[in-house]
């Protein structure tokens, strides 16, 4: 964000948030590259966090949220990007806790949500239509999928998971099909396989 906050400012919003995880896939050697560098660069990890924490802060301080960023999926509000970064956040944590034996980083609750939503409508900006209900239970609900359009009652296409489950799915840390052999997921209905739709962000 630092170095985002340190170009100038676009003169018009022309991406959308959920323009994002479709970009990003596009950035992952530069994004890879970036970290090992970094890494190489701060040996002391705890001081250089804290400092990366500190800069955070003072510039969510003094940006507005209104405040446009150059990033990959276009220019964004700071406070879109912000969302991203958390995403960001949250599925790293989940690679850490995998990565690490015994460690158990907690989840916080609310980047969890964004985190969850984000990725839920993007799926239904993938694959637009009303024939499918995706849960989340609790932080997201979305109409996706070609089809006929559900109105009332139960629908007749219904995919439910957790928030951990779905982030792992949309972002390629979970397969489809290991999902629905480990009980992770429950999809019921001819138009409830996702498997062709995921991932979403890589």
């Amino acid at each position: 964000m630092d170095r985002l906050l340190g170009e100038p400012e676009p003169v018009r919003q022309d991406g959308r948030l959920l323009d994002w995880p479709f970009a990003i896939a596009a950035d992952a050697d530069a994004i890879a590259g970036t970290a090992r560098r970094l890494a190489a660069e701060h040996s002391d990890l705890d001081a250089h966090l804290a400092e990366v924490e500190r800069r955070f802060t003072e510039r969510l301080d003094t940006h507005p949220g209104s405040r446009l960023l150059p990033t990959s999926a276009g220019a964004l509000p700071l406070a879109d990007y912000v969302v991203t970064r958390t995403v960001e956040l949250v599925v790293h944590t989940d690679d850490l806790n995998a990565a690490v034996p015994g460690l158990d980083i907690p989840y916080d609750r609310q980047a969890l949500a964004a985190a969850t939503r984000l990725l839920a409508d993007a799926l239904a900006v993938k694959a637009p239509g009303g024939s499918t209900e995706v849960r989340v239970p609790p932080y997201a609900v979305v109409q996706c999928v070609e089809g006929p359009r559900h109105t009332r009652g139960t629908p007749p296409n219904v995919v439910e998971t957790d928030p951990l489950t779905w982030i792992r799915l949309a972002t390629g840390r979970l397969a489809w099909k290991d999902a629905l052999d480990g009980a992770k997921v429950s999809a019921s209905g001819e138009r409830a396989d996702l498997g062709p739709l995921l991932p979403l962000l890589s």
